[in-house]
């Protein structure tokens, strides 16, 4: 009898171990001591195109992205920004492929406007990092190029990779034109949505 209560007595205790004296080497215990990552995050990216003649500003076009990291894709997220019109562009096609043929008037459409695509990346510091693509063209409206009857066109592009903390900006790009000698600037900052 003594001896069926001593078995009795060691099932109790082996049923009644705390959670905590698990083996370590148990997945579902190291899964738990795994350090955290970085947690998901709403940005808002602001960009702001800036073209400057020496020293007097003549634009300033500001962009607002949102941005969300994402934890199941590896605390990155995505945003694309596409905002313009198509511009017609008439030329003098000839009708057919003999050189008498008649000229007739053809219409191509070019896209002018403002193109950005930007990832962020949550980082184990509380930094964030941002890759940018920035792709702006206009329509050069200076007395010189409108003389030939045909437009001439604006273009500038900047990609580039850099670190944010939360409410920091910095300066992406700066350029000179070497037409114009207008100086084109990008300001980036990031702030954290709470």
């Amino acid at each position: 009898m003594t001896r069926h209560l001593a078995v009795a007595a060691a099932l109790i205790a082996a049923l009644v171990i705390p959670a905590h004296a698990q083996d370590p080497t148990d997945v579902r215990t190291l899964a738990a001591q795994k350090p955290a990552g970085p947690s998901s995050a709403t940005l808002k990216v602001q960009v702001v195109l800036s073209r400057y003649q020496g020293d007097k500003k003549i634009s300033s076009l500001p962009y607002t992205l949102t941005v969300n990291t994402n934890e199941s894709r590896a605390n990155t997220g995505n945003a694309n920004l596409r905002i313009g019109t198509q511009v017609p562009i008439t030329t003098m096609a000839r009708q057919g492929s003999d050189k008498d043929a008649q000229l007739v008037p053809t219409v191509n459409y070019r896209d002018v406007g403002t193109n950005m695509d930007c990832t962020v990346t949550a980082l184990d510091d509380g930094r964030f990092r941002v890759n940018l693509t920035v792709d702006d063209s206009s329509i050069d409206t200076s007395t010189g190029t409108q003389a030939s009857g045909h437009p001439a066109f604006r273009s500038f592009r900047a990609a580039d990779t850099m670190l944010l903390r939360d409410g920091a900006t910095a300066q992406f790009s700066s350029a000179t034109d070497k037409v114009s000698g207008d100086v084109w600037k990008v300001d980036v900052s990031l702030a954290v949505v709470k």
